[in-house]
This record gives C-alpha cells, structure tokens and sequence, in this order.
C-alpha cells in the first residue's frame, strides 16, 4: 500500500509542476521579438540632411537685380539723405527707393538698361512729380509752390539741389556751396560780401546767405527773412545787445527796419552805414526838408555846417534806444 500511495504522490507531483515548466519554455521565445523593433529606425538616419538640399541651388539660380548693378549712383546712394534709414550697412540700396523717384524699373532691367523705360525728374515737371510729392510744405512764411523761388523756368528744386551729385560740403544737397549757387542769381549782392571793405564774411563756417534769408519763403517782408524763434529780425539774433525793448525807443529800431541806415551785404562805410557821413544818415529822417519825417527836427542851434554837430552820436550814444533819456544822450 506504502509503495502504491507514494507512486500516487509521484504522479501527482508530475502533473502539478507540468504547467510551470511549459511556461518557463515559452518565455525566451517572445522575448526577442519585444526587443527588435527599437533597433530598427537607426540605418535610415544618415540619409535625412541629403532632403533641403534642391531648393537652396534653386534660389541661387535666379538673382534679383538691383540699380545698384549698373548705376554708381545708386551704390552710393547708402549715405543719402533719402536713403537714410532704409538702407543697411553693407548691403546693396533697395531698388524701391530709386523707384521713388524714377518709377519702376522692371521693363528698364529687361530691356537691357533702355533709357526710355525709366523716368528722370528733370526741369519744372520733374521737380513738381518728384520733389514736391514729398517737400510741399505751405504755412504763413513757407511756401515751396509760390515763394520766391517756387518751380518756374527760371529756377525750379532741381536749379539749387542734386540728388546723386551734391556739393560734399554743402548742407541740403546743394549743387554747389551756398554763395556761389546764390551768386548765379544775386551777384550784385555777393559781389558786395567780397568786395566792400565792411561786410560779413560769408562762407567761411559762421554765416552764409540762409542765415537771414529764407530761401523758401514769401517775396514780401518779412517773410523772405529768416526770423528768430521771437519773431524778431535776423539781425538781432547776433547783435543782441540792440534788440531792447527799450523805454525809449529808435523809431528805426522800434519799426524792426535795421536796413534804414545799415546795408547788411557791405558797404564803404564804417558799421555798414548808407551813408559816408553819420549826419546824412540822421538826416534823412529828422530834416525839414521833406514832409514824411520819422523824427523830430533839429533844434535851431545845431549849426549842421559845423563839425561840431555834424556828428551826431557824440550827444547821442543810444542810438538805437534808452532807458533813461528820451533824446537818447545817454
């Protein structure tokens, strides 16, 4: 009975651990196909970078053009005051800045550089298309239609000013420098600030003709003069010391008219006096002579045929105002 009960156990025994053995036998069989996928992707990615490479030897293939190319000009054009700001260091002048002015030069490209595909501001037309688009300013002293030097056959924006070939040392892009260009106009003028023994000497980094004129400006007075930020005459924006105001007043002075008994563009005469002599300077206000007289008349014992009185500013020395005396003695 001992020996069939432990051959019932044995059995038993067999059967039981039968499973645990099939398992263990089946595990090494699935566990290499989990761990083949991941190596996989690894061939195929030294062949990625090979992909961008088509589109870059496209864009190389068609350039822009650019006026830069042909133009000089418009190389140079970086350093322009209408280029200011729209062009970077190093790098070619954007065409549509020259299109600004000269409209678009596509058809001009293909075509070879054709002249008469592109537009060139030139004479009053030119400067009305291209300088007034952007430089019309009108207010009550500037008028850049109908001032003094408005576009007219005479003299138009493009008579003073150049674009592409300024004065290098002119301010405002001037074709030349500032007395010369105003001396192809006004030489009686400049020929006073060269040769008068007293002038102001224009030209020479202080002053120049823009200095109390107003090239824009209106043709009337005072509004082809350069005023103060006071709206006071130009001169008084360096001789300060006459420009008051004053308890008694110069009736010259006291009108603003420094050019009744000064010529500001030279003279032979010392503090550029109209006059050789400084009583026929007084003279012409305060005589009996003529009826329209600014001033009083000389009192009887002024015997002007003396030297004595034919100074006038030796009594006088305030003369251009007083805040103290009313015959301007002191």
């Amino acid at each position: 009975m001992r020996r069939i009960a432990m051959g019932a156990a044995a059995l038993l025994l067999v059967i039981g651990l039968s499973p645990g053995v099939m398992a263990r036998q089946q595990q090494p069989e699935t566990q290499p196909a989990v761990q083949q996928p991941p190596a996989t992707p690894t061939p195929a990615q030294p062949e990625q970078p090979k992909t961008p490479a088509p589109p870059a030897v496209a864009a190389e293939a068609t350039p822009t053009m650019s006026c830069g190319d042909c133009h000089d000009q418009a190389k140079a054009f970086g350093t322009n005051p209408h280029a200011r700001g729209k062009a970077t260091k190093g790098q070619v002048v954007p065409n549509a800045i020259c299109e600004s002015c000269h409209g678009s030069g596509t058809a001009h490209m293909e075509a070879g550089g054709d002249k008469t595909l592109i537009y060139k501001p030139v004479g009053v037309a030119g400067a009305n298309k291209a300088c007034l688009t952007c430089h019309d300013i009108n207010t009550d002293r500037i008028a850049r239609q109908s001032g003094q030097h408005a576009n007219s056959s005479a003299v138009n924006c493009l008579t003073c000013h150049a674009i592409h070939s300024a004065e290098p040392r002119s301010a405002h892009l001037l074709v030349r420098s500032e007395l010369a260009l105003c001396s192809t106009c006004h030489a009686t003028q400049v020929a006073s600030f060269r040769n008068k023994p007293f002038a102001h000497r224009l030209g020479r980094g202080g002053m120049e003709c823009s200095s109390c004129h107003e090239p824009h400006g209106r043709p009337q007075k005072p509004e082809n003069l350069r005023l103060t930020s006071a709206n006071e005459v130009p001169c008084v924006g360096c001789h300060s010391d006459k420009r008051g105001p004053f308890v008694f007043n110069h009736g010259g002075v006291a009108q603003g008219e420094c050019t009744t008994c000064h010529d500001p563009h030279g003279s032979s005469n010392a503090r550029f006096l109209r006059r050789s002599n400084v009583m026929q300077v007084c003279i012409e206000c305060h005589s009996p002579i003529t009826g329209n007289t600014l001033g009083s008349q000389p009192p009887s014992f002024h015997n002007l045929t003396t030297a004595r009185y034919q100074n006038c500013t030796s009594c006088h020395m305030a003369i251009h105002g007083s805040n103290r005396d009313p015959q301007l003695m002191k």
